[in-house]
């Protein structure tokens, strides 16, 4: 075959034959993109790169299935595949999280959860608006410690920020939403 080989060209050639070219060229072709993307949500190197290996690997083995019928482009394809994978990373998916994250609920069992307290701020006040006149960097904290449900770690690693950082931003930016909700 001659000339380059379009995306779709590639993911059958892939999936059906495992060829080792097409997939090779899929990985050229888009690796670097991918890794682009994800430091955009990631400040660590080494967990980006695991999660393009990871992304790349689940399309080799086959555990990733392209749809064409879905009318979905491949980057498109591989940047659900990617960001999943790195959500997984950062939240230490495995027995060994759910462990820990099981044993955190059971110790705050008592305490007021964060999203127990958005809503109740809902009830008393503008959170949008409130929300919307903290800084970037307070925001940025409480969407990945409320929205995303990360870790203090995990949002450290996401944010490039240091934990204690993340501690005291969520503390300033519960403290700002608190006085302008009372």
């Amino acid at each position: 075959m001659s000339g380059t080989r379009s995306d779709g060209e590639l993911l059958r050639a892939v999936a059906a034959d495992a060829d080792r070219r097409a997939f090779e060229e899929l990985y050229r072709r888009y690796a670097p993109w991918l890794t682009a993307r994800l430091r955009g949500r990631c400040a660590d190197p080494a967990v980006v790169d695991d999660v393009v290996q990871e992304t790349f690997l689940a399309v080799w083995r086959g555990t990733a299935r392209y749809r064409e019928t879905e009318n979905a482009d491949a980057a498109g394809w591989l940047w659900r595949i990617g960001s999943r994978r790195l959500v997984d990373a950062l939240r230490g998916d495995g027995a060994r999280g759910r462990l820990r994250q099981a044993l955190a609920r059971l110790r705050h069992r008592d305490e007021v959860s964060a999203e127990e307290r958005v809503l109740a701020g809902v009830e008393h006040g503008d959170l949008a608006g409130a929300l919307v006149r903290l800084s970037p960097e307070l925001r940025a904290v409480l969407q990945a410690t409320v929205i995303d449900g990360l870790t203090t770690r995990e949002a450290a690693v996401l944010l490039g920020i240091p934990p204690g950082t993340v501690k005291t931003r969520a503390m300033r930016a519960r403290k700002q939403l608190r006085e302008e909700l009372a």
